[in-house]
C-alpha cells in the first residue's frame, strides 16, 4: 500500500507531539507499534536574484536535528524555520498542516528534502497527511518511495544521535507551554543601542511549535508582533498592501472603545453622524495649509469603469474639507452653536514603505470628532477634555500609561492652532508612540469655508451694524492604532495579554479530566456543571465562555486561549466537582489558585480587576523608569540608546529641534529592513510638551535654563523620542 493510500484516522487538532500521542490513545484498531514523525521546513539564506529552496526535514519524532547539523549536510547557509508565507508559496498549506504528503509532483521543484535514517528503517511511522487532526500509518521505506516519485530532491541522512544540546528548531514531545512558564526571560542590556537579530543571536523560542509563537519578543519584535496578531486570531493579512482584515477578536476590543468613549462624548452632547467617504478635488484644495500635511497620502479615484473622470476624485485621509462646507451651511446663528458631530468611520492615508498591522496602515478605523463654538474658551475646554478622555481609553480600558501634553508647532496638525496629545511607550523597542490627538483649529477653517455667525452680544438699537464672527473649531481623532499599542505593551512570547475590561471573553472555562474510561453519565454530569458556573457568572456581568469542544484535548485548549490571550482560565475536572471548586490560572502571571463555587463571581471579579491594575501598574512601571531628564547634549543620544525617551529642557524653536533629530541619528540601516530594526537609526522627534513639567531642582528657570541642543534660552522641557 503507497503513503498516500494509507487509512486515515480522524481526531482532534494536536497543538504538539505530546497532544498527538495522547489524540490516537483514543482511537481503536490502531498498530500494536509505531513511531511519530515530524516535518520541519526552512528556509535558507540566498542571493536577493535567486529563489530560495525550501528544506523539508522529515525525521522521527525523537530524533534531533539542529539546524547545524542541516546546514552542513546540504551546503546551506543560515538555516532558519520558514515562515508562513514562504510555505504557502512553495507548499500551499500553513505551518501547522505541513506533513511529507503536502509534496507532490506539482510543487516538488520547490523544496528538497533531508530524510531521517531512522525514518525510513521504521516499520511503522504517524504521519500527518492532511492536516493535524488525522492520522495514518506507513512504512519509513514507503514514504521515501512516495517522496522519490514526486521527483523531489532527496537526501538521506544519520542524525547525530550524540548531539547533546538540541536545536532551536527541534520539535519535542514536551509541553512547549509549560516549559516556557519556567524559563528566564533573556536579559537586555539598556546601555546598549538596540540591533537587529546578528547570527549570534537567535529570536527563535527553544522548541516553539509553528502553531504558538516562535520568535522572542526581546530580540526580533517585529516578527514576534506579526505573530502574535495573526497566530492570536486577531487579523488576517489582505491581498492589497497595508489593509488588514479585523477579526472578531480584535474588532470586539474596538468595539468596546467605542462604547466606553460615546457615553462620555454624548454626555456633552456630542451627536454620531455619517458624511461620504469622497471628496472633490475643489474643495480639497480650498485649505492650502492642511492638504500640504495630507498631500504624498491621498488616493485618487480618476476612472469609471473605462472612463476617466472629468474631475478627480479623492477618498478622505480626514474630514475637515468633507464636513465644513456643510457646517456653513447649518450654522446661521450663535443660536445653532455648539454644534458637536462625531462620525465613526474609516479613512485612507497611502504613502509610505513600511506597513504595520494598527499602527500604520492604508485604511484604517477611528472616530473624528468635528465641533464648533462661539468663542475660544469654549473650544479649548472641549479640547482637554477630549483628551483627558483618551488618555482614559487607555488608562481606563487598555490598562496603557500616556503622557499628556501639547505638540510644538512643528508638529501640530497642519492648520490648526494647536494640537493636544497622549504618548505613549513600547518598553521593548524603547520607542515613543502617539496615542491620539485633539485639535484646537482656531478660526482658520471656519474664514476658509466662512462660516460665521452674528456677534450675540448686538443689542438691536445699537449704533454699529452686528459684527460678524468666525466660530471656533475643534477636531479630534482616536483609531484601532490602540489595539497595536495594547498588544505591544502587554503581549509575551505566549502571545496576546488581553486587560480584562476589553476581553470578548474574561473567562474561559475549560472541563478536565475526560477520558475513555469517563462514563456517559459522568461526562454529561461535569459538562452541565461547566455550563453552570458559566451561567453564573454570566449573571454577574463577566463576559464567559464554557469550552465545550469535544474534539479538543484540554492541553490544545489551554494553549489556544493563551495565545488569544484570555485574562483567566478556569479549569474544572471531576476532583474539582467534588471539593465544590475551581482552579483558576491568570494570563498575565500564570500563577494558578482554588477558588470555591459558593464565592465564584464576586472572587474572579476581585481577580479580573487585580489583573487590570498590575497590568496598568507594570505598564506604568516601565514608561516612569525610561523617561529620564537629560540637561547636557552628550547624554542625549546614550540615554536614547538606552531605549528611554528624554526630557530636555528646549527652546522651542524648529530648527532647534530639526537638529535634535539630525544630531540623535545613528547608523544608517538598510532601508528594507522591518521598522524595528531599524529604530536606532532613527533620529529623536518631538513627542509633546507635557503638561506636568519637572518641578524642584529640576523645573525651569526663565533666563538661566539653556536649551540641551543649542544652548538657547530654554522655555520648557520637551519630551523627545525615537517614534512610530
Amino acid at each position: 500500500m503507497s503513503a498516500q493510500d494509507a487509512p486515515v484516522f480522524e481526531h482532534g487538532p494536536c497543538a504538539n507531539s505530546k497532544e498527538w500521542a495522547s489524540q490516537l490513545e483514543t482511537l481503536k484498531d490502531l498498530p500494536k507499534s509505531y513511531s511519530l514523525s515530524k516535518t520541519l521546513v526552512f528556509k535558507p539564506k540566498t542571493p536577493k536574484t535567486q529563489t530560495a529552496n525550501l528544506v523539508v526535514v522529515v525525521a522521527l519524532e525523537d530524533t534531533t536535528t539542529p539546524s547545524s547539523e542541516v546546514q552542513k549536510t546540504l551546503d546551506t547557509k543560515d538555516t532558519r524555520l520558514a515562515n508562513e508565507d514562504a510555505l504557502n508559496a512553495a507548499l500551499g498549506v500553513k505551518p501547522a498542516d505541513v506533513s511529507p504528503l503536502t509534496i507532490t509532483k506539482d510543487n516538488s521543484s520547490a523544496v528538497q528534502v533531508l530524510l531521517d535514517q531512522r525514518l525510513v528503517d521504521a516499520p511503522k511511522v504517524a504521519i500527518h497527511p492532511s492536516g493535524s487532526n488525522t492520522t495514518s500509518f506507513v512504512s519509513g521505506a514507503g514514504l521515501k518511495l512516495y517522496l522519490e516519485e514526486t521527483g523531489v530532491k532527496v537526501t538521506l541522512h544519520t542524525f547525530n544521535a550524540a548531539t547533546a544540546e538540541r536545536d532551536l528548531a527541534t520539535w519535542t514531545p514536551t509541553n512547549l507551554w509549560d516549559r516556557r512558564r519556567n524559563e528566564e526571560k533573556p536579559k537586555v542590556d539598556l546601555q546598549r543601542a538596540p540591533t537587529k537579530p546578528t547570527k549570534t543571536v537567535d529570536a527563535r523560542i527553544p522548541d516553539a511549535e509553528l502553531i504558538g509563537i516562535t520568535t522572542q519578543k526581546e530580540i526580533d519584535f517585529s516578527n514576534w508582533y506579526q505573530q502574535v496578531l495573526t497566530k492570536g486570531d486577531m487579523l488576517e493579512y489582505y491581498d492589497i498592501s497595508g489593509c488588514y482584515i479585523l477579526k472578531p477578536w480584535s474588532f470586539g476590543i474596538w468595539e468596546k472603545v467605542q462604547d466606553w468613549f460615546n457615553i462620555n462624548i454624548k454626555s456633552i452632547g456630542v451627536e454620531n453622524c455619517y458624511f461620504p467617504m469622497f471628496v472633490s478635488s475643489k474643495v480639497l484644495e480650498r485649505e492650502k495649509d492642511h492638504i500640504e500635511g495630507f498631500a504624498p497620502e491621498v488616493a485618487w479615484v480618476t476612472k469609471a469603469g473605462q472612463n476617466e473622470l472629468e474631475e478627480h476624485i479623492a477618498i478622505r485621509p480626514t474630514s475637515e474639507t468633507v464636513m465644513y462646507p456643510y457646517y456653513a451651511k447649518w450654522i446661521r446663528s450663535h443660536r445653532d452653536l455648539p454644534l458637536k458631530l462625531n462620525q465613526w468611520n474609516s479613512v485612507v492615508r497611502w504613502e509610505f514603505k513600511h506597513p504595520q498591522p494598527f499602527l500604520r496602515t492604508r485604511e484604517f478605523l477611528w472616530q473624528e470628532g468635528h465641533t464648533a463654538h462661539i468663542s475660544q474658551k469654549n473650544a479649548e475646554e472641549e479640547v482637554l477634555q477630549i483628551l483627558d478622555w483618551y488618555a482614559g481609553v487607555y488608562s481606563e480600558l487598555l490598562a496603557v500609561p500616556t503622557i499628556k501634553g501639547r505638540k510644538t508647532e512643528k508638529e501640530k496638525f497642519a492648520g490648526g492652532l494647536f494640537t493636544t496629545t497622549c504618548e505613549g511607550y513600547i518598553p521593548t523597542t524603547g520607542r515613543g508612540i502617539q496615542g491620539a490627538t485633539s485639535h484646537c483649529l482656531g478660526q482658520n477653517f471656519s474664514k476658509m469655508f466662512n462660516i460665521i455667525v452674528e456677534d450675540p452680544s448686538w443689542k438691536e438699537g445699537d449704533p454699529e451694524e452686528a459684527k460678524k464672527l468666525f466660530v471656533w473649531q475643534n477636531s479630534w481623532g482616536l483609531s484601532t492604532r490602540v489595539i497595536g499599542v495594547m498588544t505591544m505593551i502587554h503581549g509575551d512570547n505566549k502571545g496576546l495579554v488581553i486587560p480584562p475590561r476589553v476581553a470578548q471573553y474574561q473567562v474561559v472555562i475549560v472541563p478536565c479530566g475526560l477520558t475513555a474510561r469517563t462514563t456517559e453519565e459522568e461526562r454529561k454530569r461535569l459538562l452541565e456543571s461547566v455550563e453552570d458556573i458559566a451561567l453564573t457568572l454570566s449573571r454577574a456581568g463577566i463576559r464567559v465562555k464554557a469550552d465545550t469542544r469535544d474534539t479538543y484535548s484540554p492541553g490544545y485548549k489551554f494553549n489556544d486561549w493563551e495565545l488569544k490571550g484570555v485574562p483567566v482560565r478556569l479549569e474544572f475536572g471531576p476532583k474539582d466537582m467534588e471539593k465544590k471548586q475551581v482552579l483558576s490560572a491568570r494570563r498575565d502571571t500564570g500563577v494558578k489558585a482554588g477558588i470555591p463555587l459558593s464565592s465564584l463571581a464576586e472572587q474572579v471579579q476581585t481577580l479580573l480587576d487585580t489583573i487590570q491594575k498590575d497590568l496598568y501598574d507594570k505598564a506604568k512601571r516601565s514608561y516612569d523608569e525610561h523617561t529620564v531628564i537629560v540637561k547636557k547634549w552628550e547624554d542625549f543620544t546614550p540615554a536614547l540608546n538606552a531605549k528611554n525617551v528624554v526630557l530636555m529642557p528646549h527652546c522651542d524653536k524648529e530648527e532647534c529641534e530639526e537638529e535634535v533629530k539630525e544630531r540623535s541619528k545613528g547608523r544608517k540601516d538598510d532601508d528594507h529592513a522591518p521598522e524595528d530594526a531599524k529604530a536606532p537609526s532613527m533620529g529623536a522627534k518631538s513627542l509633546c510638551i507635557p503638561f506636568d513639567q519637572p518641578k524642584g531642582d529640576d523645573a525651569i528657570i526663565p533666563g538661566a535654563t539653556k536649551c540641551a541642543q543649542c544652548g538657547e534660552n530654554a522655555k520648557h522641557y520637551t519630551l523627545f523620542g525615537r517614534s512610530y
